[in-house]
């Protein structure tokens, strides 16, 4: 079995069946012991408006919404599986409330769907978490790749959406150079450079918590450090921020829960900071 160092910054599926079974043993036994508490809530009128939620805090508790990667063309929230529902129980195991959801994919829902179903998210966890222990008042969202996209799209969509924090790990800003592939979700180059969310994402007064991975492609990396140097020069510091040593672009969220409590340990705090 490779490991990550091994495997490098490639990425594509067989990277991904990888990664996922360098952490298949760990996350299994997490999801042993954290199934959902309710599963495909809908949220929404389309059949992916649908969302998970794991534990049952006694007492309102900080919520935690789950936003997965996948290229903005496939992903699933794992009900069944654990690589995305991952998140979602280790936010459980933290006495938070976890929320993990779908969104609308490309090609068939284009920008800026995902930012549109990240905020009908938070509406319905407004609404409807405290029945589950959630504190409304109390929400975090956490994306990774496209979900960091969709995360980061939400507070261009409404800069004044009522979350205490975002937590993007590994996300497209808008910093690094247009690629074709963008165009799935974007368009053209002219319009990606008018709708990728660089400016919300630097502008916004939300706390702010950045990840990358050693390992993650190198355009990814620019996107890191370019968000940071313009949070810097806006604000005056940088925001909370993680590089995640020894991790590629697929175990970043994926080895959340397990032995290596390095991000998890931080994100941990970052919420708790937010929500106090």
């Amino acid at each position: 079995m490779k490991t990550i160092e091994e495997i490098g910054t490639d990425l594509g599926p067989d990277v991904l069946a990888a990664c996922e079974a360098l952490f298949a043993e760990a996350q299994t036994a997490l999801a042993a012991r954290f199934a959902p508490v309710a599963s495909d809530q809908p949220y929404g009128p389309d059949a992916r408006h649908r969302l998970d939620l794991y534990g049952a805090p006694e007492s309102p508790a900080p919520i935690v919404l789950f936003v997965h990667g996948g290229g903005f063309r496939v992903g699933d929230k794992a009900a069944d599986g654990w690589p995305n529902g991952a998140v979602g129980r280790w936010a459980a195991q933290q006495g938070f409330l976890g929320a993990v959801m779908n969104y609308r994919l490309a090609p068939a829902h284009t920008w800026p769907a995902g930012g549109e179903d990240v905020l009908a998210a938070v509406d319905w966890l407004m609404a409807n978490a405290a029945d589950f222990g959630g504190d409304p008042n109390r929400i975090v969202l956490v994306g990774t790749s496209a979900g960091a996209v969709h995360v980061a799209t939400a507070l261009q969509l409404r800069p004044d959406v009522a979350v205490r924090g975002c937590v993007l790990l590994s996300g497209l800003y808008g910093y690094a150079e247009y690629e074709d592939r963008d165009s799935i979700y974007y368009g053209d180059a002219a319009l990606a450079s008018e709708r990728m969310p660089h400016d919300a994402v630097a502008a916004t007064r939300l706390p702010l918590f950045v990840a990358c991975a050693e390992f993650d492609p190198p355009r990814f990396q620019r996107e890191w450090t370019g968000l940071l140097n313009d949070r810097l020069a806006r604000h005056g510091q940088l925001p909370h921020c993680h590089y995640a040593s020894g991790h590629n672009h697929y175990s970043m969220a994926m080895h959340i829960g397990t032995a290596d409590r390095r991000l998890a340990d931080e994100i941990s705090r970052f919420v708790e900071l937010c929500c106090a």
